[in-house]
């Protein structure tokens, strides 16, 4: 299309203008919700990064680079997903009625609050306190209502529009369900900045709440996706990486319930910050240890898909954030026990994380400068090739 569009000669008094958008906005025809990913994953580098057990002269202003980065990288997509909508309204509408292209609408809520969290940690180095949580509030605003939409419109869109076989099942079905869990880890930053009493103790309640909505809803999808795994063989290779989401709902809630601890002391009752403190090693401890199995077991299923041609696709990004989680689970865990294993742990992971990140990173710019990644899907010979696998 956009060959053909170049071989068309035009006179040079013509003006350009009306056809300039309608060229730019073909760059955007094939853009999904997918796209958020690389937000997430760029975001829990840096502030996975802030937090680990070393003092490096520097390393803290490099992680709020990254995290600026990752503003940066909201405030594009965000615009280019809005031109999306306006000139490619019937592609949009296609990615909500595709099954496995409409969880990853999830995707837009955990970017918001990605960036948000980031904002208070790192943000507040460069724009000042205010400024930090401030931005904090908005995006946690904005990221927890897209977060609930997410998590009962796309399961009700599943179930109602969708057509699922048996054996269609898969890891991607949780990021929807995962949102609500990332609002939950970021509120309490929030907390001590709201008047004590009750605005305190109704924002970690109302993030507690969060939590268990989230963490049931993925307790009764875990054992599907695992299911499916085990009597339908293994995934399509271009799928195989979104394995790694499982990792999601499972460092995420660690997180969560350490940051519950940290802020309950002063939002509520006395016995709320012993309690939240006991429950975060409690819970914390052997749902690390089971992300921990999972992330061996689908790392075993990556090096097979590897070794039999699978090739880079945007689902590589699933390497980055469900890690991330995992390095902030594994961090809250190592502050909560002091014990210096977590922090071996926390080094360990992060490394890969890192690892993940930049070979995400560096294909994606590269497919984005030749055009591969914006481009429509190619045919399949024989037949039309089905636009959910493109848009995974």
């Amino acid at each position: 299309m956009v060959t053909a569009a170049r071989s068309r000669s035009v006179p040079a008094e013509q003006p350009l203008s009306p056809a300039a958008p309608a060229r730019r906005a073909l760059a955007v025809r094939h853009l999904g919700p997918n796209w958020y990913a690389c937000v997430m994953g760029t975001a829990v580098v840096g502030t996975a990064g802030a937090a680990l057990p070393w003092h490096v002269p520097g390393w803290r202003a490099v992680c709020t680079a990254v995290w600026a980065l990752s503003f940066l990288l909201l405030g594009t997509l965000l615009v280019a997903r809005s031109l999306h909508w306006r000139h490619h309204r019937d592609q949009a509408r296609a990615h909500l009625l595709d099954p496995a292209a409409a969880p990853f609408y999830g995707c837009l809520s955990m970017a918001l609050l990605a960036v948000g969290g980031g904002s208070v940690s790192l943000g507040r180095d460069w724009i000042g306190a205010f400024a930090a949580v401030a931005l904090c509030a908005v995006l946690f605003a904005a990221g927890t209502a897209v977060a609930l939409a997410a998590a009962v419109g796309v399961p009700y869109l599943m179930a109602v529009r969708h057509r699922i076989g048996p054996g269609q099942a898969g890891p991607v079905w949780l990021l929807p369900l995962v949102a609500p869990m990332v609002s939950a880890a970021v509120g309490p930053l929030l907390v001590p900045h709201l008047p004590p009493g009750q605005p305190r103790e109704t924002l970690l309640l109302a993030c507690v709440t969060l939590f268990g909505m989230s963490l049931l809803a993925a307790l009764v999808t875990l054992p599907v996706i695992f299911g499916r795994l085990l009597t339908g063989g293994p995934l399509p290779l271009a799928l195989t990486p979104t394995l790694f989401l499982v990792l999601g709902p499972l460092g995420q809630s660690t997180t969560a319930v350490g940051q519950f601890a940290e802020a309950a002391p002063g939002a509520g009752p006395t016995p709320y910050g012993t309690a939240f403190g006991v429950f975060a090693v409690l819970y914390g401890v052997p749902v690390m240890g089971f992300a921990l199995w999972w992330l061996c077991l689908a790392a075993a299923h990556v090096v097979r898909a590897r070794r039999e041609g699978m090739g880079f696709s945007m689902t590589w990004w699933s390497f980055t954030f469900p890690v991330g989680t995992c390095v902030t689970g594994s961090q809250s865990l190592a502050r909560h026990t002091g014990l210096a294993a977590y922090d071996a742990l926390t080094v360990v992971l992060y490394a890969v994380l890192v690892a993940a990140w930049a070979v995400a990173a560096v294909h994606t710019a590269r497919g984005v400068v030749s055009g591969a990644l914006l481009a429509g899907p190619r045919p399949a010979p024989g037949g039309p090739r089905p636009v959910t696998v493109r848009t995974t």
